[in-house]
C-alpha cells in the first residue's frame, strides 16, 4: 500500500469513527506515525485531502455495486435479491454512511458525491427490479423501498444493526414474489359515463 492511499484508507476509518469534525491531518498524521510533510508531499492542502477522501468512498461504493450487479445477473430476479443481504457488509459501511450523510448537509462536495452515490445505487436497485415486475415504472418504486431502508438504518438513533438490517432484507425477498408484474397485454380503458338526469 502507498502512502498516499494509507492516509485516504486511515482517514475514511477516522471518518466513520469521529464524522467529518475528526478528520483532521495532524491527528491522522499521529495515527499513521507520518509527519505532515507526508501529507503535503501527496495533498495540495485539507480541501484536497476532503475531496480525495469523498472520490475514494464514491469509487469504493460504484465497484461494490458493479461486483454486485455482475453477480446478481447470473440469478433469478429473487434469488438475486437476497444479494443485498449477502453483500450488505460489502455495499453499505453503515458508520461511514452515516458520516458521509451529515457531511453533506455542510459541504457541497459530501453533498454531491453522496447524491452521485443513491443515483447509482436506485438505479442498480431498479435494474434488479426490473428482472422481477417486467416494468421499469414499477422497478423504480419498488427499489426505493431497500433504497431508503439503508438510508434510514443509517441515520436512525441508534443505528440499525446489522442483524435487524439482514432480516429486513429477507423480509424483502420474501415480500418479492407478491409484486404485481406489469400486465403485458392490452389496458383496459376505464370511461366515466355521466349520470343520467333525474
Amino acid at each position: 500500500m502507498s502512502t498516499r492511499e494509507a492516509w485516504l484508507d486511515e482517514g475514511l476509518v477516522v471518518l466513520a469513527e469521529q464524522g467529518a469534525p475528526g478528520v483532521r491531518t495532524d491527528r491522522i498524521a499521529a495515527r499513521l506515525g507520518l509527519t505532515k510533510g507526508s501529507f503535503h508531499h501527496h495533498f495540495a492542502g485539507a480541501a484536497d485531502y476532503r475531496r480525495a477522501l469523498l472520490a475514494r468512498h464514491e469509487q469504493g461504493t460504484l465497484d461494490a455495486l458493479e461486483r454486485a450487479g455482475a453477480e446478481a445477473s447470473a440469478r433469478p430476479g429473487v434469488e438475486a435479491l437476497a444479494l443485498l443481504r449477502d453483500r450488505s457488509a460489502e455495499l453499505h459501511d453503515q458508520p461511514l454512511e452515516a458520516a458521509v450523510r451529515a457531511w453533506a448537509f455542510q459541504d457541497d462536495d459530501a453533498r454531491a458525491t453522496q447524491a452521485r452515490i443513491d443515483a447509482a445505487r436506485l438505479a442498480a436497485l431498479t435494474a434488479l427490479w426490473a428482472t422481477i415486475t417486467g416494468d421499469e415504472s414499477s422497478a423504480r418504486i419498488a427499489a426505493l423501498l431497500p433504497h431508503l431502508m439503508v438510508i434510514g438504518a443509517a441515520m436512525a438513533v441508534p443505528p440499525v444493526d446489522r442483524d435487524d438490517l439482514a432480516r429486513l432484507f429477507d423480509l424483502l425477498v420474501a415480500l418479492a414474489p407478491h409484486v404485481t408484474h406489469a400486465d403485458s397485454g392490452e389496458r383496459r380503458q376505464v370511461r366515466t359515463e355521466p349520470a343520467d338526469p333525474a
